[in-house]
């Protein structure tokens, strides 16, 4: 009879056990669930479309260039004027395939490119471009002891590069799309008093991975240099 208790008792504990198993996991779900639901609608309250932060990145580059007195001018011209632009009239080239837009402040003492892989170092400052056109500074090496370091590649007109060290490396080790337009028309050199100098406006969509991600432009100031 002793025996039947102990055995009668035990399946009573195993089924509550099971049982307090099967609550807490339905409850487990529940909650979960109306975390996710939460999540949900506070996305679809505060969050904005891809379309509508494209369109405030528009609206945001075009009051940075009216605030900052930028002469914009075709790439048709940029070529006319073979491939400079002018600084004393703040003029920028915009690349309408990309959205880029380019100011070349010294050209560099070195030649152009040939196809090749080459060590590139690049001082520069981020900012990046707020509503009303203003800017926030992001990150930059002017003051660092040592530059960016980059392995670029040239084949044809077609550039790539990684980040082997430096500041822009907390975002990733790929260099921007919009850092390798300038190298098809600068002239990279070893000496630091010849460095390439440029400005450029970049959108998200040919800048570093957070902009990519976050959808805003971001304006950069940099000078490249071979290494030795």
């Amino acid at each position: 009879m002793r025996k039947n208790n102990i055995k009668v008792r035990g399946l009573f504990i195993n089924f509550a056990r099971n049982y307090n198993r099967r609550r807490m996991k339905k409850l487990s779900i529940l909650l979960a669930s109306v975390f996710l639901l939460g999540l949900v609608f506070q996305a679809c309250n505060n969050g904005k479309t891809y379309a509508e932060m494209k369109e405030e990145e528009r609206e945001a580059i075009k009051r940075f260039i009216e605030k900052e007195d930028i002469n914009v001018i075709s790439f048709s011209q940029f070529q006319e004027q073979d491939s400079t632009t002018n600084v004393d009239e703040n003029q920028f080239v915009l690349f309408s395939d990309n959205g880029v837009y380019m100011q070349i402040i010294e050209e560099g003492n070195g030649e152009k490119l040939e196809d090749g892989r080459y060590e590139v170092l690049a001082r520069y400052i981020e900012k990046r471009i707020v509503e009303g056109g203003a800017v926030d500074t992001l990150s930059g090496n002017l003051f660092y002891p040592y530059p960016e370091e980059m392995q670029l590649t040239k084949s044809g007109k077609n550039f790539s590069a990684i980040f082997t060290l430096g500041q822009m490396t907390v975002y990733s080790s790929a260099v921007p799309s919009g850092w390798l337009i300038p190298f098809n028309y600068i002239k990279v050199g070893r000496e630091i008093s010849g460095r390439s100098k440029i400005r450029l406006i970049v959108p998200h969509s040919q800048g570093q991975v957070e902009a990519s991600a976050s959808v805003y432009p971001c304006y950069y100031e940099i000078t490249y240099q071979l290494a030795r």
